[in-house]
């Protein structure tokens, strides 16, 4: 079956993936990847999706967790978690391949009411296991929707839903009920991971994060980096870099620009605190990705 969903994602990819190999589907959700070199480490904050590789290997970094993981792989991240990625083993000819699907918390509360079933006690945001026949085979069918536009609108919903289902009974099941409890501890520190990613230039007080998530300080700090492998200050400061390289990558902003923009009153702890996250200077770190990006 992954041979199958391998032949439709590669065609789908030769026809629509953009100059960096992504190609969104119609489909709310839906996206597939295509490399054809190794990648270097690339900085993101990654939200709740499985993601079924197809071919090729791939490397994912959580905090002190490091998974690697290839063709017949399903990745699983259930939290809005800042990761490290790289593509490990892709070429022109066996490219690395990927279809990606966003979790959607209200499918999968909806679910897991009409299966009865419980969540799994607390455990890692970010996981893999052998993709099931079942999630290969719903994956396909979803897929094989886009060889014919029409039916998109029409059959889409309970598509997507299937595969969700087969997502649930599946080896990543319990993992995954736990986004469609609203009072889980993970849909707690999920709200106050909303107000981190909206507000991350500001301080942010843990008392306010905690009254946000509904628990008291001392539960939601053990909770939170249960979640997320991180404290709450490294969460900030991992989205605050995060969102200064981009600035400097993709805008062109300086070093000093971007520091101040994301909430830095210190250039020289911006930069120290940049090289340590990002194993170089800001500067440098721009010259080279400009290096990388004319060659």
């Amino acid at each position: 079956m992954i041979k199958g969903l391998l032949e439709v994602v590669r065609r789908y990819l030769a026809h629509h993936a953009d100059a960096t190999g992504l190609a969104q589907t119609p489909i709310p959700g839906l996206t597939t990847i295509r490399s054809t070199t190794p990648s270097s480490l690339e900085y993101s904050i990654s939200r709740p999706l499985a993601c079924l590789v197809l071919q090729g290997k791939k490397q994912v970094t959580m905090g002190t967790q490091t998974l690697t993981f290839e063709a017949g792989d399903s990745l699983l991240i259930t939290a809005e978690v800042p990761i490290v990625s790289q593509v490990l083993q892709a070429s022109v000819e066996t490219p690395y391949m990927s279809l990606v699907m966003d979790l959607d918390p209200a499918v999968i509360t909806e679910l897991t009411l009409e299966m009865h079933a419980d969540p799994a006690a607390e455990g890692a945001a970010v996981r893999f296991q052998p993709t099931d026949t079942e999630v290969a085979d719903a994956a396909l069918r979803l897929m094989q929707l886009l060889d014919r536009p029409e039916s998109v609108s029409v059959l889409h919903k309970q598509r997507v839903r299937e595969l969700h289902y087969w997502l649930l009974a599946g080896r990543h099941g319990a993992a995954i009920r736990r986004l469609g409890y609203p009072d889980s501890h993970e849909q707690r520190i999920a709200r106050a991971v909303t107000l981190l990613r909206a507000e991350f230039t500001r301080p942010l007080p843990v008392e306010r994060l905690a009254a946000v998530a509904g628990m008291s300080h001392s539960s939601f700090y053990q909770h939170f980096r249960n979640v997320t492998s991180l404290s709450p200050l490294q969460f900030q400061k991992q989205l605050r870099l995060i969102e200064a390289r981009r600035l400097m990558m993709a805008e062109g902003v300086s070093a000093s620009s971007a520091a101040f923009a994301v909430g830095y009153e210190s250039v020289s702890q911006f930069s120290r605190e940049y090289r340590r996250m990002f194993s170089q200077p800001p500067s440098r770190d721009a010259e080279a990705m400009k290096h990388r990006l004319q060659n």
